[in-house]
């Protein structure tokens, strides 16, 4: 059974940093491809960061280059996400997802929600003076 669990979501002003974890269970992650992605109230759900598992690339989406970290402990079967000068604009519910078996999936194409099949439950991030 796969699971995805994310915690360290909060509330943080305008600068500020957080560090999202993403836990896994009932797989090793360093075989999956995983993804970031987060969705505003009245938004689509949105890629932000992802790491491939076929050659441990990553990407992120252009609002966040530079702010933002991806990572992964393999021995912790973890994934993080580090946000640094975090903006009112990245307020939303992140969320980790996964999948395997990904090489066809080509450049960036872990920053579609629509390809992935495992999902966490999401935690909350608010950026706000």
């Amino acid at each position: 059974q796969v699971q995805l669990v994310e915690s360290g979501g909060g509330l943080v002003q305008p600068g500020e940093s957080l560090r999202l974890s993403c836990a896994a269970s009932g797989f090793t992650l360093d075989y999956y491809t995983i993804g970031w992605f987060r969705q505003a109230p009245g938004k689509e759900r949105e890629g932000v960061s992802c790491i491939s598992s076929s050659d441990g690339s990553t990407y992120y989406a252009d609002s966040v280059k530079g702010r933002f970290t991806i990572s992964r402990d393999n021995a912790k079967n973890t994934v993080y996400l580090q946000m640094n000068s975090l903006e009112p604009e990245d307020t939303a519910v992140y969320y980790c997802a996964t999948d395997r078996d990904t090489v066809l999936w080509g450049n960036y194409g872990c920053l579609r929600p629509y390809r992935y099949d495992y999902w966490g439950q999401g935690t909350q991030v608010t950026v706000s003076s």
